[in-house]
């Protein structure tokens, strides 16, 4: 295996089985807000260090972008992007639906993505051009091609609310067009569920690069397309990520299209 992807792949399970202690002896966990609806939690903290102490000890050169440490820039081609607890609300509220999320940029360009839920040890995770696993059996999207009969994800704004009339403009018209839409709490983890075909698409406004990074890659990986609202590649700067397979994204598309502003849609 790829070191890189090997090295990844041992920061995500130590970070999540420190994650998981804490989980089961949950008295010890101290939390700070960091803003409106925006927690950290000592076990973030932990599990971020872990997973930087095994970057470094593995490529002391390369960059990292950590959502509770910020950036360590080297001047590397290589940068690792890190949440090491998406779905922390989750954890708090002990509602066991949460990852470490790890994603390597080269030069620029997304390579590498992996996912990790300590919960029910699920692994996900890709590497550029040589396809996407669940651990480690060959995984890919869902081909349903229409919005009838389709299951989805997205994720309710929880801060920020002044696009909150389009998001639930656009949530209205796929509770009313598809099967059913979901929320579980954890971007990274909606993404690979995409990647594994248990659900067709997601959409979300908003997020941060550590939230998506990872799961765009696996996604890709996985067969899917994983856009910005524009169907372009600025997802990391803008926010707003739109993943599913082709067809179905095109399907997604148009219907978030006819339903939110067009200032909203980059």
């Amino acid at each position: 295996m790829d070191q890189i992807l090997a090295t990844a792949i041992v920061a995500a399970e130590n970070a999540g089985a420190k994650i998981k202690e804490y989980f089961y002896n949950f008295n010890s966990v101290v939390v700070e807000h960091k803003g409106r609806n925006d927690y950290v939690s000592k076990v973030d903290k932990e599990a971020e260090q872990i997973i930087i102490d095994t970057i470094l000890s593995n490529f002391p050169e390369h960059d990292i972008l950590a959502e509770e440490s910020g950036v360590q820039k080297r001047d590397s081609d290589f940068e690792w992007i890190i949440d090491p607890l998406d779905g922390t609300t989750n954890f708090l509220h002990q509602f066991p639906h949460f990852a470490v999320s790890i994603a390597v940029a080269v030069k620029g360009e997304l390579r590498y993505g992996v996912i990790y839920n300590p919960m029910n040890n699920e692994l996900f995770y890709a590497q550029h051009g040589q396809g996407a696993f669940l651990n480690h059996q060959p995984i890919s999207v869902s081909h349903h091609t229409t919005l009838e009969n389709a299951l989805v994800c997205t994720g309710f704004p929880y801060y920020a609310f002044d696009y909150m009339d389009d998001y639930m403009k656009g949530l209205a018209a796929f509770m009313e067009n598809t099967a059913g839409v979901r929320r579980p709490g954890s971007a990274a983890m909606d993404l690979a569920y995409v990647a594994c075909g248990r659900v067709e698409g997601y959409w979300e406004f908003n997020l941060k690069p550590w939230d998506i990074a990872a799961g765009a890659v696996i996604v890709r990986e996985a067969g899917g397309l994983a856009t910005d609202f524009a169907k372009g590649d600025d997802f990391l700067k803008s926010g707003n990520i739109l993943v599913a397979n082709p067809e179905f994204h095109y399907a997604m598309h148009q219907l978030l299209s006819d339903n939110t502003r067009a200032e909203l849609m980059v």
